[in-house]
Protein backbone atom coordinates (compact mmCIF):
# COMPACT_ATOMS: atom_id res chain seq x y z
CA UNK A 1 0.00 0.00 0.00
CA UNK A 2 1.37 3.41 -0.88
CA UNK A 3 0.15 6.83 0.12
CA UNK A 4 1.56 9.54 -2.12
CA UNK A 5 1.18 13.23 -1.62
CA UNK A 6 2.50 15.72 -4.17
CA UNK A 7 2.55 19.33 -3.07
CA UNK A 8 3.04 21.97 -5.71
CA UNK A 9 4.30 25.23 -4.31
CA UNK A 10 3.65 28.75 -5.32
CA UNK A 11 5.95 31.65 -4.81
CA UNK A 12 9.25 30.48 -3.31
CA UNK A 13 7.48 27.34 -2.35
CA UNK A 14 7.97 23.65 -2.21
CA UNK A 15 6.38 20.32 -2.30
CA UNK A 16 5.18 18.26 0.41
CA UNK A 17 4.24 15.74 0.01
CA UNK A 18 -5.24 -15.19 12.11
CA UNK A 19 -5.68 -17.64 13.42
CA UNK A 20 -7.39 -19.30 10.76
CA UNK A 21 -7.16 -22.85 9.82
CA UNK A 22 -7.36 -24.39 6.41
CA UNK A 23 -8.38 -28.00 6.12
CA UNK A 24 -6.19 -30.77 4.78
CA UNK A 25 -7.21 -34.38 4.28
CA UNK A 26 -4.75 -36.90 5.68
CA UNK A 27 -5.66 -40.57 5.34
CA UNK A 28 -6.67 -40.97 9.01
CA UNK A 29 -7.05 -37.65 10.78
CA UNK A 30 -9.39 -35.19 12.40
CA UNK A 31 -8.96 -31.75 10.84
CA UNK A 32 -10.01 -28.56 12.57
CA UNK A 33 -10.54 -25.11 11.09
CA UNK A 34 -9.23 -22.31 13.28
CA UNK A 35 -9.16 -18.62 12.44
CA UNK A 36 -7.82 -15.39 13.87
CA UNK A 37 -7.65 -11.86 12.49
CA UNK A 38 -6.03 -8.54 13.22
CA UNK A 39 -7.88 -5.46 12.03
CA UNK A 40 -7.06 -2.14 13.78
CA UNK A 41 -9.92 -0.59 15.71
CA UNK A 42 -9.86 3.23 16.08
CA UNK A 43 -12.03 2.88 19.19
CA UNK A 44 -9.37 0.66 20.84
CA UNK A 45 -6.00 1.94 19.63
CA UNK A 46 -4.07 0.20 22.42
CA UNK A 47 -5.65 -3.20 21.74
CA UNK A 48 -3.18 -4.54 19.20
CA UNK A 49 -3.62 -8.30 19.19
CA UNK A 50 -5.22 -10.97 17.06
CA UNK A 51 -8.85 -11.82 17.69
CA UNK A 52 -9.46 -15.55 17.78
CA UNK A 53 -12.42 -16.02 15.44
CA UNK A 54 -12.45 -19.82 15.62
CA UNK A 55 -16.03 -20.86 16.44
CA UNK A 56 -16.41 -22.21 19.95
CA UNK A 57 -17.08 -25.93 20.08
CA UNK A 58 -17.31 -28.66 22.67
CA UNK A 59 -17.21 -27.58 26.31
CA UNK A 60 -17.05 -23.80 25.78
CA UNK A 61 -19.71 -24.01 23.10
CA UNK A 62 -22.04 -25.88 25.44
CA UNK A 63 -21.14 -24.02 28.64
CA UNK A 64 -19.88 -20.54 27.73
CA UNK A 65 -20.37 -19.22 31.27
CA UNK A 66 -17.54 -21.50 32.43
CA UNK A 67 -15.11 -20.16 29.84
CA UNK A 68 -13.44 -16.89 30.76
CA UNK A 69 -12.49 -14.41 28.07
CA UNK A 70 -9.67 -15.90 26.06
CA UNK A 71 -10.61 -19.54 26.76
CA UNK A 72 -11.60 -21.52 23.67
CA UNK A 73 -12.45 -25.14 23.06
CA UNK A 74 -12.76 -27.48 20.08
CA UNK A 75 -15.02 -30.50 19.70
CA UNK A 76 -13.32 -33.60 18.31
CA UNK A 77 -15.18 -36.36 16.44
CA UNK A 78 -13.01 -39.01 18.10
CA UNK A 79 -14.36 -41.87 20.17
CA UNK A 80 -12.24 -43.91 22.59
CA UNK A 81 -13.35 -47.52 23.25
CA UNK A 82 -12.12 -49.98 25.85
CA UNK A 83 -10.42 -53.03 24.33
CA UNK A 84 -10.17 -55.02 27.56
CA UNK A 85 -11.69 -55.22 31.00
CA UNK A 86 -10.68 -52.59 33.52
CA UNK A 87 -9.46 -54.47 36.57
CA UNK A 88 -9.94 -53.32 40.17
CA UNK A 89 -7.06 -51.15 41.48
CA UNK A 90 -5.41 -51.33 38.07
CA UNK A 91 -2.11 -49.79 37.07
CA UNK A 92 -2.39 -46.23 35.75
CA UNK A 93 -2.17 -47.15 32.05
CA UNK A 94 -4.73 -49.98 32.38
CA UNK A 95 -7.68 -47.72 33.18
CA UNK A 96 -9.03 -44.19 32.67
CA UNK A 97 -6.10 -41.79 32.26
CA UNK A 98 -5.53 -38.55 30.39
CA UNK A 99 -2.23 -37.07 29.31
CA UNK A 100 -2.55 -34.13 26.91
CA UNK A 101 0.04 -31.80 25.32
CA UNK A 102 -0.18 -29.14 28.02
CA UNK A 103 3.24 -27.65 27.27
CA UNK A 104 3.69 -24.98 24.61
CA UNK A 105 4.17 -26.18 21.06
CA UNK A 106 5.28 -23.95 18.18
CA UNK A 107 3.97 -23.76 14.64
CA UNK A 108 5.46 -21.65 11.86
CA UNK A 109 3.01 -19.71 9.71
CA UNK A 110 4.11 -18.27 6.35
CA UNK A 111 2.79 -15.18 4.55
CA UNK A 112 1.22 -16.31 1.26
CA UNK A 113 2.59 -13.32 -0.67
CA UNK A 114 5.91 -12.40 0.93
CA UNK A 115 7.07 -15.71 2.40
CA UNK A 116 7.69 -14.06 5.78
CA UNK A 117 7.59 -16.59 8.67
CA UNK A 118 6.01 -15.97 12.06
CA UNK A 119 5.53 -18.23 15.07
CA UNK A 120 2.31 -19.19 16.86
CA UNK A 121 2.42 -21.06 20.17
CA UNK A 122 -0.33 -23.33 21.41
CA UNK A 123 -0.98 -25.47 24.46
CA UNK A 124 -3.88 -27.62 25.60
CA UNK A 125 -5.30 -26.38 28.92
CA UNK A 126 -8.38 -28.55 29.34
CA UNK A 127 -9.82 -31.91 28.36
CA UNK A 128 -13.40 -33.14 28.49
CA UNK A 129 -15.64 -35.93 27.28
CA UNK A 130 -18.59 -38.02 28.34
CA UNK A 131 -17.95 -41.58 29.46
CA UNK A 132 -20.59 -44.06 28.34
CA UNK A 133 -21.36 -47.60 29.42
CA UNK A 134 -23.94 -50.24 28.41
CA UNK A 135 -25.25 -50.94 31.93
CA UNK A 136 -25.10 -49.06 35.23
CA UNK A 137 -22.00 -49.57 37.33
CA UNK A 138 -22.35 -50.84 40.86
CA UNK A 139 -21.96 -48.20 43.59
CA UNK A 140 -18.42 -47.54 44.73
CA UNK A 141 -16.64 -48.16 41.42
CA UNK A 142 -15.20 -44.63 41.60
CA UNK A 143 -13.91 -43.08 44.79
CA UNK A 144 -15.29 -39.69 43.69
CA UNK A 145 -17.55 -38.30 41.00
CA UNK A 146 -15.92 -37.46 37.66
CA UNK A 147 -16.82 -33.80 38.17
CA UNK A 148 -13.89 -33.80 40.62
CA UNK A 149 -10.69 -33.81 38.61
CA UNK A 150 -7.79 -35.97 39.80
CA UNK A 151 -4.57 -34.01 40.33
CA UNK A 152 -2.70 -32.45 38.66
CA UNK A 153 -5.90 -31.65 36.71
CA UNK A 154 -8.45 -29.23 38.18
CA UNK A 155 -12.24 -29.12 38.12
CA UNK A 156 -13.66 -27.47 34.99
CA UNK A 157 -16.88 -26.29 36.60
CA UNK A 158 -19.56 -28.66 35.39
CA UNK A 159 -20.41 -32.34 35.35
CA UNK A 160 -23.75 -33.93 34.47
CA UNK A 161 -25.43 -37.05 33.18
CA UNK A 162 -26.90 -40.31 34.41
CA UNK A 163 -25.89 -43.93 35.00
CA UNK A 164 -25.06 -44.61 31.34
CA UNK A 165 -23.63 -41.23 30.32
CA UNK A 166 -21.63 -38.75 32.36
CA UNK A 167 -20.03 -35.58 30.90
CA UNK A 168 -17.09 -33.88 32.56
CA UNK A 169 -14.39 -31.29 31.85
CA UNK A 170 -11.07 -30.85 33.61
CA UNK A 171 -8.61 -27.96 33.52
CA UNK A 172 -5.00 -28.93 32.77
CA UNK A 173 -2.15 -26.79 34.18
CA UNK A 174 0.92 -26.10 32.05
CA UNK A 175 3.35 -29.02 31.80
CA UNK A 176 1.00 -31.31 33.72
CA UNK A 177 1.54 -35.05 33.68
CA UNK A 178 -1.11 -37.76 33.82
CA UNK A 179 -4.58 -37.26 35.35
CA UNK A 180 -6.10 -40.65 36.14
CA UNK A 181 -9.08 -42.32 37.79
CA UNK A 182 -8.75 -45.75 39.39
CA UNK A 183 -11.64 -48.22 39.32
CA UNK A 184 -12.26 -49.92 42.68
CA UNK A 185 -14.25 -52.75 41.09
CA UNK A 186 -14.14 -54.71 37.85
CA UNK A 187 -15.55 -53.07 34.71
CA UNK A 188 -16.08 -55.96 32.26
CA UNK A 189 -15.19 -55.48 28.61
CA UNK A 190 -18.79 -56.40 27.74
CA UNK A 191 -19.98 -53.10 29.27
CA UNK A 192 -18.11 -51.27 26.47
CA UNK A 193 -16.77 -48.42 28.59
CA UNK A 194 -15.97 -45.55 26.18
CA UNK A 195 -15.51 -41.77 25.74
CA UNK A 196 -17.55 -39.73 23.32
CA UNK A 197 -18.20 -35.98 22.82
CA UNK A 198 -14.50 -35.35 23.35
CA UNK A 199 -13.27 -31.75 23.37
CA UNK A 200 -10.24 -29.81 24.48
CA UNK A 201 -9.63 -26.20 25.43
CA UNK A 202 -6.48 -24.35 24.44
CA UNK A 203 -4.40 -21.21 24.76
CA UNK A 204 -2.67 -19.37 21.94
CA UNK A 205 0.23 -16.95 21.86
CA UNK A 206 0.15 -15.08 18.57
CA UNK A 207 2.81 -12.78 17.09
CA UNK A 208 2.69 -8.99 17.35
CA UNK A 209 0.57 -7.97 14.34
CA UNK A 210 2.10 -4.49 14.29
CA UNK A 211 5.40 -6.11 13.29
CA UNK A 212 3.83 -8.23 10.54
CA UNK A 213 3.15 -7.44 6.91
CA UNK A 214 -0.46 -7.41 5.77
CA UNK A 215 -1.73 -10.65 4.28
CA UNK A 216 -2.58 -14.24 5.10
CA UNK A 217 -0.22 -16.51 7.04
CA UNK A 218 -0.71 -20.29 6.98
CA UNK A 219 0.76 -23.19 8.92
CA UNK A 220 -0.06 -26.70 10.13
CA UNK A 221 0.22 -28.26 13.58
CA UNK A 222 -0.32 -31.98 14.10
CA UNK A 223 -1.14 -33.77 17.34
CA UNK A 224 -0.93 -37.57 17.47
CA UNK A 225 -3.53 -39.60 19.36
CA UNK A 226 -3.12 -42.96 21.08
CA UNK A 227 -0.92 -44.73 23.65
CA UNK A 228 2.32 -42.81 24.38
CA UNK A 229 1.38 -40.10 21.88
CA UNK A 230 0.39 -36.42 22.31
CA UNK A 231 -3.17 -37.27 23.43
CA UNK A 232 -2.63 -40.42 25.51
CA UNK A 233 -5.64 -42.10 27.15
CA UNK A 234 -3.73 -45.19 28.26
CA UNK A 235 -3.49 -48.72 26.91
CA UNK A 236 -7.11 -49.77 27.40
CA UNK A 237 -9.08 -46.90 25.81
CA UNK A 238 -8.04 -46.61 22.18
CA UNK A 239 -9.10 -43.95 19.63
CA UNK A 240 -10.77 -44.46 16.28
CA UNK A 241 -8.53 -41.73 14.75
CA UNK A 242 -4.84 -41.26 15.42
CA UNK A 243 -4.14 -37.72 14.23
CA UNK A 244 -5.50 -34.23 14.90
CA UNK A 245 -4.50 -31.71 12.22
CA UNK A 246 -4.82 -27.99 12.92
CA UNK A 247 -4.29 -25.82 9.84
CA UNK A 248 -3.69 -22.26 11.02
CA UNK A 249 -4.25 -19.08 9.07
CA UNK A 250 -3.56 -15.63 10.53
CA UNK A 251 -5.12 -12.76 8.61
CA UNK A 252 -3.56 -9.31 9.01
CA UNK A 253 -5.32 -6.20 7.71
CA UNK A 254 -3.38 -2.98 8.18
CA UNK A 255 -4.31 0.67 7.92
CA UNK A 256 -2.07 3.36 6.41
CA UNK A 257 -3.78 6.65 5.69
CA UNK A 258 -2.33 10.16 5.41
CA UNK A 259 -4.50 13.27 5.30
CA UNK A 260 -3.17 16.71 4.33
CA UNK A 261 -5.45 19.67 5.15
CA UNK A 262 -7.14 21.48 2.25
CA UNK A 263 -4.62 23.65 0.46
CA UNK A 264 -1.74 21.85 2.11
CA UNK A 265 -0.44 20.61 -1.22
CA UNK A 266 0.67 24.20 -2.03
CA UNK A 267 3.55 25.14 0.22
CA UNK A 268 4.96 28.67 0.27
CA UNK A 269 8.31 29.18 1.94
CA UNK A 270 8.62 32.54 3.71
CA UNK A 271 10.94 34.22 6.24
CA UNK A 272 10.22 34.37 9.94
CA UNK A 273 7.64 37.15 10.29
CA UNK A 274 7.04 37.43 6.54
CA UNK A 275 8.67 39.51 3.81
CA UNK A 276 8.15 42.98 5.32
CA UNK A 277 11.68 43.43 6.67
CA UNK A 278 13.18 42.64 3.27
CA UNK A 279 10.77 44.80 1.30
CA UNK A 280 10.95 47.89 3.51
CA UNK A 281 14.41 47.71 5.06
CA UNK A 282 16.37 45.51 2.67
CA UNK A 283 17.22 43.04 5.46
CA UNK A 284 17.78 39.61 4.00
CA UNK A 285 16.08 36.79 5.89
CA UNK A 286 18.27 34.12 7.43
CA UNK A 287 16.13 31.30 6.07
CA UNK A 288 12.90 30.48 4.27
CA UNK A 289 10.72 27.79 5.73
CA UNK A 290 7.24 26.28 6.15
CA UNK A 291 5.88 23.58 8.47
CA UNK A 292 3.10 21.59 6.85
CA UNK A 293 0.97 19.45 9.14
CA UNK A 294 -0.67 16.17 8.19
CA UNK A 295 -2.71 13.51 10.01
CA UNK A 296 -1.58 9.89 9.88
CA UNK A 297 -3.43 6.68 10.75
CA UNK A 298 -1.36 3.51 10.72
CA UNK A 299 -1.05 0.06 12.25
CA UNK A 300 1.81 -1.07 10.02
CA UNK A 301 5.46 -0.46 9.45
CA UNK A 302 6.07 2.03 6.65
CA UNK A 303 8.81 3.96 4.96
CA UNK A 304 9.00 7.50 3.63
CA UNK A 305 10.86 8.59 0.53
CA UNK A 306 11.00 11.63 -1.70
CA UNK A 307 10.81 12.16 -5.45
CA UNK A 308 11.64 15.50 -7.12
CA UNK A 309 10.67 17.49 -10.17
CA UNK A 310 14.13 19.12 -9.96
CA UNK A 311 16.50 16.68 -8.26
CA UNK A 312 19.67 17.80 -6.56
CA UNK A 313 22.42 15.60 -5.17
CA UNK A 314 20.50 14.50 -2.06
CA UNK A 315 17.55 16.89 -1.89
CA UNK A 316 14.98 18.49 -4.14
CA UNK A 317 15.38 21.96 -5.63
CA UNK A 318 13.24 24.86 -6.78
CA UNK A 319 14.16 27.15 -9.69
CA UNK A 320 13.42 30.63 -11.01
CA UNK A 321 12.41 30.07 -14.66
CA UNK A 322 13.75 33.46 -15.75
CA UNK A 323 17.21 33.52 -14.20
CA UNK A 324 17.47 29.72 -13.96
CA UNK A 325 18.89 30.13 -10.47
CA UNK A 326 18.05 27.14 -8.25
CA UNK A 327 18.03 26.51 -4.53
CA UNK A 328 18.01 23.33 -2.43
CA UNK A 329 15.05 22.64 -0.17
CA UNK A 330 15.83 20.61 2.93
CA UNK A 331 12.91 18.39 3.98
CA UNK A 332 12.46 16.63 7.31
CA UNK A 333 9.59 14.97 9.16
CA UNK A 334 8.34 14.82 12.74
CA UNK A 335 6.00 11.94 13.61
CA UNK A 336 3.47 11.71 16.46
CA UNK A 337 3.77 9.74 19.67
CA UNK A 338 3.45 6.02 18.97
CA UNK A 339 5.61 6.10 15.84
CA UNK A 340 9.36 5.57 16.05
CA UNK A 341 12.24 4.65 13.80
CA UNK A 342 13.26 0.98 13.55
CA UNK A 343 15.54 1.34 16.59
CA UNK A 344 12.65 2.67 18.69
CA UNK A 345 13.77 6.31 18.75
CA UNK A 346 11.28 9.20 18.46
CA UNK A 347 11.11 10.91 15.08
CA UNK A 348 11.76 14.66 15.34
CA UNK A 349 12.92 16.58 12.28
CA UNK A 350 14.25 13.39 10.67
CA UNK A 351 15.80 14.36 7.29
CA UNK A 352 14.15 12.92 4.18
CA UNK A 353 16.43 12.67 1.17
CA UNK A 354 15.92 11.87 -2.48
CA UNK A 355 15.23 8.35 -3.75
CA UNK A 356 14.45 4.81 -2.61
CA UNK A 357 18.00 4.26 -1.42
CA UNK A 358 17.55 7.02 1.17
CA UNK A 359 14.10 5.88 2.36
CA UNK A 360 13.48 6.13 6.11
CA UNK A 361 11.63 3.25 7.86
CA UNK A 362 9.28 3.72 10.80
CA UNK A 363 7.12 1.48 12.99
CA UNK A 364 4.09 1.86 15.30
CA UNK A 365 4.15 0.95 18.98
CA UNK A 366 0.35 0.91 18.91
CA UNK A 367 -2.37 1.77 16.41
CA UNK A 368 -2.09 5.48 15.65
CA UNK A 369 -5.37 7.06 14.56
CA UNK A 370 -5.38 10.50 12.88
CA UNK A 371 -2.41 11.74 14.90
CA UNK A 372 -0.67 14.93 13.69
CA UNK A 373 2.74 14.92 12.07
CA UNK A 374 4.74 17.71 10.44
CA UNK A 375 6.72 18.07 7.21
CA UNK A 376 9.42 20.71 7.67
CA UNK A 377 10.59 22.58 4.53
CA UNK A 378 13.57 24.89 4.76
CA UNK A 379 15.99 26.81 2.52
CA UNK A 380 19.28 27.55 4.27
CA UNK A 381 20.78 31.02 4.52
CA UNK A 382 23.47 30.39 1.91
CA UNK A 383 20.79 29.77 -0.70
CA UNK A 384 18.66 32.68 0.50
CA UNK A 385 21.59 35.05 -0.15
CA UNK A 386 21.91 33.55 -3.63
CA UNK A 387 18.18 33.78 -4.40
CA UNK A 388 17.50 37.35 -3.28
CA UNK A 389 18.97 40.21 -5.30
CA UNK A 390 18.00 43.82 -4.50
CA UNK A 391 15.69 45.22 -7.16
CA UNK A 392 15.41 41.84 -8.94
CA UNK A 393 12.08 40.00 -8.78
CA UNK A 394 12.12 36.21 -8.89
CA UNK A 395 9.67 33.37 -8.41
CA UNK A 396 11.03 29.94 -7.53
CA UNK A 397 8.95 26.88 -8.27
CA UNK A 398 9.30 23.10 -7.99
CA UNK A 399 7.48 20.08 -6.73
CA UNK A 400 8.38 17.39 -4.28
CA UNK A 401 6.48 14.14 -3.94
CA UNK A 402 6.47 12.58 -0.49
CA UNK A 403 5.60 8.87 -0.40
CA UNK A 404 4.40 6.91 2.61
CA UNK A 405 4.85 3.23 1.66
CA UNK A 406 3.77 0.24 3.79
CA UNK A 407 5.65 -2.20 1.55
CA UNK A 408 8.76 -2.29 3.69
CA UNK A 409 11.32 -4.81 2.54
Amino acid sequence: MKVIRALKPAKASMVAGVLLAVLTTPVVAVTVEMSAMFRPDPAKPMQNAFENTTPQGGYCGDHPSYCDNGVFSIALPIRFRSVAAIQPLHDERRGPMFRVPSSWKEVTVINDSTGEPETVKMRINGIGAAYTIKAPLTPGVWQASWVYAPPPCQAGGVGYGHALYYAFFWRVPANAGVCSKQAQQLIPESLQFAYQDVSFSYELITPDPLKMSAGTYRGVLNYTVGPHKDFDMGDILLPDDDLITLNFTLTVEHTLKVEIPPGGNRVELVPQGGWQAWLTQGRKPTRLFRDQTFNISTSSRFKMLVECQIPGLFDCMIRDPVSQRAATVQLSVSLPNGLTDVSGQPVKRRPLHLGEVNAQAFKPGFYVDRAPGVLHFEIARSYVDYMLKPGVAANYFGSITVIWDSEVG
